[in-house]
């Protein structure tokens, strides 16, 4: 019986996805200015893991919060992008916003405070203005 195409790539190689995972977090770490402890706690890690995986060669592995993670604030950053300039998309994750769901507070805050799923739910909202509902 043949494997599903996606249970053979995630069995690939865990440690070449948590080093592309771990790419585009530190892009998007720099992109929106966020201090150690911002990128460490929208990562799921600790501030100390996280200054480790910004060393070259770390070699260690993503679990599956930290890549879902990983993939939420990719996601969200390309939707900043094709809906904003460039300028405002990196931005507009610290900033205030009035929007009911982030009550005045920037959304990394509340990313910050509700972990994967407020990263997800930010992802959607930001989806949803693209796609205008």
């Amino acid at each position: 019986m043949a494997q599903p195409l996606y249970a053979a790539h995630v069995a690939d190689d865990p440690e070449a996805d948590a080093r592309v995972a771990l790419t585009a977090l530190r892009r998007v770490a720099a992109a929106w200015r966020l201090t150690g402890d911002e990128a460490a706690g929208l990562a799921g890690v600790s501030t100390r893991t996280w200054a480790r995986m910004k060393t070259p060669g770390w070699a260690g592995r993503l679990g599956q919060d930290q890549m879902l993670r990983a993939s939420g604030l990719v996601g969200l950053y390309k939707a900043l992008h094709l809906y904003f300039s460039d300028e405002l998309a990196d931005a507009w994750p610290k900033r205030p916003n009035a929007g009911r769901m982030f009550g005045g507070h920037a959304p990394v805050a509340r990313m910050l405070a509700g972990g994967l799923p407020a990263i997800l739910a930010t992802r959607g909202y930001v989806d949803a203005l693209r796609g205008g509902a």
